[in-house]
C-alpha cells in the first residue's frame, strides 16, 4: 500500500510517499509523477513515512531524475534508516541527492 501526496506550486512539485513503495505500487508512483512534472523545475520527495523501497521504486526514481537532470533538480528528503540503507547497497546514494 502506498498513499502520494502531492503539493505543486507553480514550477515546485513536493511528493509525500507513505508506505511501501514496491512492484505493485511503482506504476502508481511513475503515473503520477509523469502527470505533474511538466514544466516542474525543484521536485522534492519526502520519505519521512516511507517504510520500503524495491528495485521497481528505484527505477522510478532513476527515470525521474533523468528528467529532472534536463529541467531542474531533485531533492528526497527525510530517508529512514531503512530506506538509506537500500540507497547505499544499491549505490544509489550517490546518484540520488539525499538530504
Amino acid at each position: 500500500m502506498l498513499n502520494i501526496n502531492e503539493t505543486k506550486d507553480g514550477a515546485n512539485l513536493k511528493i509525500a510517499l507513505e508506505g511501501r513503495l514496491d512492484t505493485t505500487t511503482a506504476p502508481q508512483l511513475e503515473e503520477k509523477v509523469n502527470g505533474l512534472i511538466d514544466g516542474v523545475t525543484d521536485l522534492k520527495f519526502d520519505f519521512e513515512k516511507l517504510e520500503y523501497i524495491s528495485s521497481a521504486g528505484l527505477r522510478v526514481l532513476l527515470s525521474t531524475q533523468k528528467t529532472m537532470n534536463k529541467q531542474g533538480k531533485m531533492v528526497i528528503n527525510n530517508v529512514s534508516e531503512e530506506v538509506m540503507e537500500i540507497f547505499d547497497v544499491t549505490g544509489f546514494s550517490d546518484i540520488l541527492t539525499i538530504e
